[in-house]
């Protein structure tokens, strides 16, 4: 492979990789998806147990799951005519819950005041901004 060749597989490489990165964030940019991950951390749970437990429609628990086991972060198995899901890497999970934690506490959790990615929003008429 010659030089330039080599610079753009390299490049491409480093782009897929980073699109994976925001492809894993995006699934953790919904906040009952991390309060499922949460929950999940304690143990396995059939969806009906997720409803009970966080207060949420057994539709919305279904959706997030399905999105969480579409980017790889939960498996399910089989229970009768239910399904019990659990997580897929619950080390490497409490690994970067952990780092973001961390992170947030480094940053004053600036990232909610962020206008682009945080929960900002206008309180009428005195360009104040609350999370």
């Amino acid at each position: 492979m010659t030089a330039p060749a080599a610079d753009h597989a390299a490049d491409h490489a480093a782009t897929d990789a980073l699109e994976a990165a925001a492809s894993l964030f995006r699934g953790f940019g919904e906040p009952s998806r991390l309060t499922i991950l949460q929950h999940l951390a304690l143990g396995e749970h059939r969806v009906v147990d997720l409803t009970e437990h966080l207060g949420l429609a057994q539709s919305t628990v279904s959706k997030h799951l399905a999105c969480l086991r579409d980017c790889g972060l939960v498996t399910s198995r089989p229970d009768g005519r239910s399904s019990v899901f659990r997580l897929a890497h619950p080390d490497a999970l409490a690994e970067v819950l952990s780092a973001a934690e961390h992170l947030l506490a480094l940053t004053g959790r600036a990232v909610t005041l962020c206008p682009t990615s945080g929960h900002a929003r206008e309180i009428e008429g005195s360009g104040t901004r609350v999370p």
